[in-house]
């Protein structure tokens, strides 16, 4: 029996393998515990999900060769005198040198800045868009449709080689000190609930629960959580707390793939091919069952498998190595990759079929392929083309706030179900709407949350600039007020 009025499973969060609740606001996982939320990178989440330093886009600066710096033909572009012209001497009056006026049809014209590569933004924001819709509503076959965790770990990954042309010991420690605080104010906010309601770490987690809990301020492991949490007849779901820090698998990978990048990126320059290919190898040993590690370790490593070639990915894209091989031969090897993911995940399915989530080495071979073509075809977007400029502001929203976004979404989704109940007292309302409500019921809480979303953002968003050492912003969304005077 359901905890709430509704309960959109069916089932009152029927438990499984992959998170122990699959229904509205399940984290998307792995099988023994939460695999793969589909930061979610956020990275977090360039904002990688978890930064806010702008790609690298290629800046053309405009000529100046063709015109001087007022704006006319330089002399050496200027027909020369005739012969006779110069063999005739000139008696004229020396005059002072008058500085010349633009031409008034050959203006100088700006350099173009370099800027955020706008469709590697708009990846980014279809991949925290396909995170939430998961998880409200859990269907298996966004997993297929699009790889939201490989996209952002690329993403990530790119930014990342970018950033290492500095030193790499200062890459890592601006990395870490984006990442923390924004992880610090969830921890603050869902620790102490936990307690609240009741959560004895000692008693779950065994002697070693203090150095468990403190992933929540150094996330190396996943942050420890109760499974049931709370009363079922509470104000949330008693898997409250697993909904909402579930998720934060994604922030220990996230930090490993960080640690661990100048050494990829120095055995990606030196290796390529081996280096690309190698958690691929990885994962057919850890995620199949070949070898098995256990508890936490297990966990991390074959997270770090699964998703540690679509980061070196990101390696690629910024070193131009996909761009050295013809689109014909790197989209054909990453189809047949593809296609012995899905054949694979056919032979494997896990408890809630078709989600590759549940299938790891599924997921890093189809993941791998369809980053490979994403970002083979890749544009040099810096303004969005078209129809989707009317979506500029929110996509420059959601890459500022990617952070926030991937923390807070599963937690929000579950905040969504107490507000709809409230509908159940107003009189009147179940004999009239009470059946289309049930119905439609997971589609009110994908409407209800993105107005949560925003709140939070304005709440607690700013949190990633002060860690970006930048300015605090209410509503980073790229508007700018206007300055001067009125016009008459």
């Amino acid at each position: 029996m359901s905890t709430h009025r509704y309960d959109p499973s069916g089932s009152a969060g029927r438990p499984d393998e992959a998170s122990g609740w699959r229904g509205y606001g399940v984290p998307e996982q792995r099988g023994a515990e939460l695999y793969g939320t589909d930061p979610y990178g956020s990275d977090p989440y360039g904002n990688d999900p978890y930064g806010t330093e702008p790609y690298a886009a290629d800046a053309r600066a405009a000529g100046t060769h063709g015109t001087d710096v007022y704006g006319t033909q330089p002399a050496w572009t200027q027909d020369p005198q005739p012969a006779w012209a110069a063999q005739e001497p000139q008696h004229t009056a020396t005059l002072p040198a008058q500085p010349q006026e633009p031409g008034p049809t050959d203006p100088p014209k700006a350099a173009h800045k370099p800027g955020r590569d706008r469709y590697l933004d708009l990846l980014r924001t279809l991949a925290l868009v396909r995170v939430v819709v998961y998880h409200i509503f859990g269907w298996a076959w966004l997993t297929v449709v699009f790889p939201s965790m490989g996209v952002m770990f690329a993403l990530a990954g790119s930014l990342m080689a970018r950033s290492l042309k500095r030193p790499a010991l200062g890459v890592i420690r601006g990395r870490i000190r984006r990442l923390l605080p924004p992880v610090w104010l969830f921890g603050a906010a869902v620790v102490p609930l936990m307690f609240l309601q009741g959560w004895n770490p000692a008693k779950d987690l065994g002697g070693t629960w203090f150095l468990q809990v403190l992933n929540y301020l150094f996330p190396v492991g996943a942050p420890p959580y109760p499974w049931h949490n709370g009363s079922p007849s509470g104000l949330l779901e008693d898997t409250w707390a697993v909904q909402a820090a579930g998720p934060l698998w994604y922030i220990r990978a996230y930090l490993w793939f960080v640690i661990a990048s100048p050494l990829l990126l120095w055995a990606f320059r030196r290796l390529p091919w081996v280096t690309l290919l190698a958690p691929l190898a990885l994962t057919a040993v850890v995620g199949t069952g070949i070898v098995k590690i256990p508890g936490e370790t297990g966990n991390a490593v074959t997270d770090f498998a699964v998703y540690g070639s679509c980061w070196v990915l990101g390696f690629a894209h910024q070193e131009g190595t996909l761009k050295r091989f013809p689109r014909y031969v790197t989209v054909s090897l990453a189809s047949l990759l593809m296609a012995f993911g899905l054949w694979w995940a056919s032979n494997h399915l896990g408890p809630d079929g078709w989600d590759l989530n549940d299938i790891p080495l599924a997921q890093a071979t189809w993941s791998f392929g369809c980053v490979v073509i994403l970002l083979q075809y890749a544009p040099s977007w810096q303004e969005l083309p078209g129809r989707l400029k009317s979506f500029d502001k929110l996509i420059t929203l959601s890459n500022n706030r990617a952070v926030t976004i991937y923390l807070w979404h599963n937690a929000l989704i579950m905040a969504t179900i107490p507000i709809l109940d409230l509908a159940w007292d107003i009189p009147g309302f179940w004999e009239n709407f009470g059946p289309a409500f049930e119905t439609t019921y997971t589609i009110w809480m994908f409407v209800l949350v993105w107005p949560l979303i925003g709140l939070m953002i304005l709440a607690v968003g700013w949190v990633e600039d002060i860690a970006a050492q930048r300015k605090p912003r209410l509503w980073p969304d790229g508007s700018r007020k206007k300055t001067g005077s009125h016009s008459r």
